[in-house]
């Protein structure tokens, strides 16, 4: 039981998500399973503590470090030996004593099949500075350090040695090499269990400890996201829209249920002589009719992943959605959105658009626009250009902004490229802001979600 529970708390500091409840799930699988089986048992262990694909390697990590033994398989070669050979082996042993005393009492703990002791693992964890170690990062350092103190880099030219004297003093070469097999088969037994120790130890310490607080994906500014953080956020994007929704929601239900419409309740009540009995509300929250235009260029292109999928993951809060990404220019994805689901279509897209290289032109894209989207901007239509404004010095068409904001009912900019930088080099954002309703500065991925409730919120 004091296995199990070391197990869940080692896989929870190693980042794998695990609650109160499904920890009890694992304890009550294993007690119902128990150990007799150690695939089932192991199965019953996975099944209810792990939930995603990455946390899969995790778990195949820390599961033998506790529940495999530590002693290894090993030969006690003297048992499969004649009598002869027996003695011809302890006369080898004797005569290279002098020349590697140092190794001479591990070479007869390989002859004798013999695994370290927990004093003796304890006492080379002690010098090797195990206790010093932190994470499971160091394990591969620390056991190179272990095989040190145990002198197990060495052990390999001891066994050469001791075939050779073998092979001097008669023995044949089948059997010799015989030999050689079971000497390194017992070295390599004498590995796993350093490796094995090592590994638990470091497992046993970090369950010790608190976990360490991760850096939240929501607030690491796009340009240094690594690529588990990416994962992370598309793996979580789904949540971030279901929080959005939820706020969405009530809000729809607070102007549901808003100030009373004196108008509309005395029509209404007309048929009761004037008396207020059904009280009417104003309604003012509307839909919003979105259009988005969004730079898939290399500098933001994460950015513009992230505002496609979370808008789409939020349909049912739209009216209406078109979409066009550019890079040199306009390409209407709108279709991808309707054919599949949000994750999907986004890649799809991204993967049909690879990025280019000092090719961005803003311009092109809104001539390309005017020329044939146009149509879709009226009074109810809120567009948000997402881009850091740069047009590689091509004509940024800043009549083109003014007309869309002109026609329609706002235009917006997400951009996630710093203020200090707009107007610097080929920046033609302090252009485009003043031909726009609102600059929102989308560093990260909580800028983008709050960029995104405030225009849900003023439908």
């Amino acid at each position: 039981m004091d296995k199990r529970m070391v197990d869940i708390r080692a896989l929870r500091a190693a980042g794998v998500r695990i609650s109160l409840a499904e920890s009890q799930d694992a304890m009550y699988g294993a007690n119902v399973i128990g150990l007799e089986s150690q695939n089932s048992f192991k199965s019953a262990m996975r099944t209810t503590l792990v939930k995603e694909r990455r946390d899969q390697e995790i778990f195949e990590q820390f599961f033998p470090l506790f529940f495999s033994s530590n002693t290894p398989l090993m030969n006690n070669i003297p048992d499969n030996l004649s009598q002869q050979d027996q003695k011809m082996l302890e006369k080898a042993l004797r005569s290279l004593a002098g020349q590697m005393a140092a190794l001479k009492d591990l070479l007869r703990q390989l002859v004798e099949g013999r695994p370290f002791s927990d004093d003796e693992l304890g006492e080379m964890g002690e010098r090797a500075g195990l206790d010093n170690a932190e994470g499971m990062s160091s394990r591969p350092w620390m056991e190179r350090r272990m095989r040190n103190q145990a002198d197990l880099q060495r052990m390999q030219a001891a066994i050469e040695m001791l075939i050779e004297k073998l092979k001097e003093m008669g023995m044949n070469d089948e059997k010799a090499e015989e030999l050689r097999d079971m000497l390194e088969q017992n070295l390599e037994g004498l590995s796993d269990q350093v490796s094995n120790y090592t590994g638990r130890t470091l497992a046993e310490r970090m369950a010790d400890q608190d976990p360490k607080p991760s850096n939240d994906v929501m607030d690491i500014p796009f340009q240094r996201l690594s690529d588990d953080d990416i994962e992370q956020i598309r793996r979580e994007i789904r949540r971030l829209a279901a929080k959005l929704r939820s706020r969405a929601s009530l809000r729809q239900k607070r102007s549901k249920d808003g100030q009373v419409d004196p108008r509309r309740t005395m029509r209404a009540n007309m048929k009761y002589s004037g008396i207020p009995i059904e009280l009417k509300r104003k309604t003012r929250h509307v839909k919003p009719c979105l259009v988005l235009i969004c730079d898939v260029s290399t500098s933001v292109r994460f950015c513009a992943e992230f505002l496609l999928t979370l808008i789409y993951e939020l349909q049912d809060q739209v009216a209406r959605t078109n979409s066009f990404i550019f890079i040199g220019d306009l390409v209407d994805i709108s279709m991808d959105f309707k054919e599949h689901e949000p994750l999907e279509a986004v890649q799809r897209v991204l993967t049909a658009n690879p990025p280019g290289y000092y090719s961005t032109d803003l311009g092109n894209a809104l001539n390309t626009f005017k020329r044939d989207q146009m149509g879709l901007i009226n009074g109810k239509t809120t567009v948000i250009i997402l881009g850091d404004g740069r047009n590689n010095h091509n004509d940024p068409r800043i009549d083109v902004a003014e007309d869309i904001h002109r026609k329609g009912r706002r235009l917006i900019w997400f951009n996630p490229e710093h203020p200090s930088s707009w107007g610097t080099g080929d920046s033609d954002m302090l252009q485009y802001a003043p031909a726009s309703d609102g600059v929102y500065y989308v560093r990260t991925l909580r800028d983008l979600a709050d960029a995104v409730d405030k225009v849900l919120a003023d439908g």
